[in-house]
């Protein structure tokens, strides 16, 4: 691989996958598991962050005290969740299609959560992406999640490659933050519920409405064949 070779990182909740709501009832049901009641729009704003970082702001936030165990109880109880919320899960439109349209044009891509694999497993199910001959790198893989760069550097690697102006795609403020900390050029979608005006402050050059509006563009970003 060439320095000039394109190579796209993607996010996966809200980027690729139809799961950013999933993913805020789940975590609802699990504060509300431990007596924490937060209202959802709250909640939504922080995915996108590690797991880890989540909690912690959250409990922050409502006052209450920070432990270990408080902090893994919320993990498993959102996991668990998030596995039933998960049947209503599906790709968004364009997804398969993209992936499909770099792999064919011979342009190197790797997908990154915040996501542990525990829950991003049965994500990557219904994007029917097998992370046994896929390259994708998940939380449990790097020290810190998003919005330290930690996830996209270790996909760069993976392919051989660095961040260093690769294509960061993804739908939070978490993952442009995290891309300009590594040097990648930010390309935010707003099918994760962001908005364009957010998502360019946090630093996207720039702003589709989902995959499939990225595939029709997808030049613009230097996707070519």
């Amino acid at each position: 691989m060439s320095d000039g070779d394109p190579v796209f990182l993607f996010d996966l909740d809200g980027t690729l996958v139809d799961s950013v709501y999933q993913h805020v009832l789940a975590w609802k049901e699990a504060l509300e598991a431990e007596g924490i009641d937060l209202a959802v729009w709250k909640i939504h704003r922080k995915i996108g962050m590690s797991g880890g970082l989540f909690t912690h702001q959250l409990l922050r936030e409502t006052g209450l005290g920070i432990d270990g165990a408080r902090v893994d109880r919320l993990r498993q109880l959102h996991a668990a969740a998030y596995q039933r919320f998960s049947v209503h899960v599906r790709p968004l439109p364009g997804a398969s299609d993209l992936l499909a349209w770099l792999s064919s044009s011979g342009i190197p891509w790797n997908i990154a959560t915040s996501g542990r694999m525990e829950t991003a497993a049965v994500t990557f199910a219904r994007l029917e992406v097998d992370p046994a001959r896929t390259p994708v790198v998940t939380r449990d893989q790097v020290r810190y999640g998003k919005p330290d760069p930690d996830l996209f550097v270790a996909a760069a690697e993976r392919l051989g490659s660095s961040t260093r102006g690769a294509i960061v795609v993804g739908d939070s403020i978490w993952d442009m933050l995290a891309a300009v900390r590594c040097g990648a050029l930010g390309v935010g979608l707003l099918s994760g519920g962001y908005g364009a005006d957010e998502l360019r402050q946090s630093g996207a050059l720039r702003v589709y409405d989902d995959p499939a509006d990225l595939l029709a563009h997808i030049d613009e970003v230097g996707g070519r064949r």
